[in-house]
């Protein structure tokens, strides 16, 4: 490998990849993002882990003559993890023509890049909201796609654009991520999700609930068809997330007869419901949490997990994380941005 790209550098996936790429390889990285839902200190909190500078270009990718600049300015770049990319479905549902533009633009443009500066490897960022509401579980990479959001919709048609892209170029190999619930934080506690908008995630409404920036975390529903009657997820620690792009590229790099592109669930294979989620927190904390049952919200699949073998057996990766490591790192993280008046 000489020079990875990784697009959306310095938000919650991508700075831990960026982590992951500085503490397990001797490659070199930069990175893109205009930091419309990040934050540059991000970078500071990834140099105080690695002791690594990262270089960031805080551009729009949706701009294809700043993409091609900072192409010319790189042109020794290997490999391209992608994940630039708006990802609130609620904010999708409200605002549609917003994701459409920016996530399919931003892939398009990276995409022109690929071909003209002869780019052989791409991981793209996807998500298991490609699959919709699902009637069999597990989830394998075979279940049908019914996106039923437009940030979703936009993940399902950035695959098939990805697709039909690889068929044409074959110098270019690509693997697609679909991931499940990515949580916690670095295990350092120094670095982890910095929510710039309203909360639509159950981890951080817990942490900031048991942290007092939240007054309450409601349960959407507890009459659900489930061992305790909350919605079931499979939530997946964001290094271990982290990592799997890493070994995805690392596959492709040694992997000369790879398919043109591969498709691969991120999850641990297991489901958790809400309740135990906070039960785990509660455990591993010693904090107790203010939760109220409320109706059920609309849009919510009753439950889903991941059928993870094709990716253990293809890549060789394997989440390492427990559930008490995503919950614990996740509450030191909060703890950390408290002591900092973040």
């Amino acid at each position: 490998m000489k020079k990875i790209l990784v697009t959306g550098g310095t938000g919650y996936i991508g700075s831990h990849t960026l982590i992951e790429i500085c503490e397990s390889t001797n490659w070199d990285v930069i990175s893109a993002d205009n930091y419309s839902r990040s934050t540059p200190k991000t970078l500071e909190r990834i140099q105080l882990i690695t002791e690594k500078p990262v270089k960031n270009y805080p551009i729009d990718l949706c701009n294809a003559s700043a993409v091609k600049k900072m192409m010319e300015e790189n042109k020794d770049i290997d490999g391209i993890i992608h994940f630039a990319a708006f990802k609130s479905v609620p904010e999708s549902v409200a605002s549609p023509l917003l994701y459409y533009h920016n996530n399919i633009s931003s892939l398009v443009n990276i995409l022109h890049a690929i071909k003209e500066y002869k780019i052989p490897n791409f991981i793209f960022s996807s998500s298991c909201s490609v699959y919709g509401n699902i009637e069999k579980l597990p989830v394998t990479e075979n279940t049908p796609l019914h996106a039923v959001s437009p940030y979703g919709y936009t993940k399902q048609v950035g695959e098939r654009i990805i697709q039909d892209f690889t068929n044409s170029y074959p110098d270019v190999k690509a693997i697609l991520l679909r991931y499940f619930n990515p949580v916690g934080a670095h295990i350092s506690g120094k670095i982890g999700e910095v929510p710039v908008q309203r909360l639509d995630n159950l981890v951080p409404v817990i942490t900031q609930t048991a942290i007092g920036k939240l007054k309450e975390t409601t349960v959407f529903g507890n009459n659900y068809n489930t061992r305790d009657g909350s919605c079931i997820r499979d939530y997946v620690h964001v290094s271990d997330i982290a990592k799997a792009h890493v070994d995805a590229l690392t596959y492709l790099n040694t992997n000369k007869n790879a398919p043109p592109y591969s498709i691969f669930n991120l999850g641990t294979g297991s489901g958790v419901s809400v309740m135990e989620m906070i039960n785990t927190f509660e455990k591993v904390s010693g904090t107790k949490l203010n939760y109220r049952i409320g109706a059920r919200r609309e849009g919510d699949v009753e439950a889903i997990y991941s059928d993870n073998s094709l990716v253990k057996k293809t890549l060789g990766w394997t989440p390492k994380y427990s559930l008490d490591d995503m919950m614990l790192s996740a509450w030191k993280w909060e703890l950390n941005m408290k002591k900092k008046g973040a």
